[in-house]
């Protein structure tokens, strides 16, 4: 398993958005092949982005769908590009 991580700092209204379009946001992140989990966490100052897949083809495709979704549906929010970290899955339960 691959998973990657997206950090939004700066845009506390980000995470807002995405819950309120959360039937939108799933349908294009499980879409994507090798889908296993998604998880949105608010933080202090944002929200971060857990997604997990099969291999980093899939990882590295959620990044690049995400940032598509979010330019074409949310532009009027100010948001800095995310801080991306990703690898492989260590342990997983």
């Amino acid at each position: 398993m691959y998973a990657t991580v997206r950090t939004y700092a700066g845009s506390t209204e980000l995470a807002d958005e995405l819950v309120k379009n959360e039937g939108e946001v799933k349908r294009l992140i499980e879409g994507i092949d090798g889908f296993r989990a998604y998880y949105l966490v608010r933080t202090a100052d944002g929200a971060a982005s857990i997604s997990v897949y099969n291999d980093q083809i899939g990882a590295e495709e959620s990044n690049r769908q995400a940032a598509q979704w979010i330019r074409e549906n949310l532009p009027d929010l100010s948001i800095d590009a995310p801080q991306i970290s990703a690898g492989d899955v260590a342990i997983s339960f």
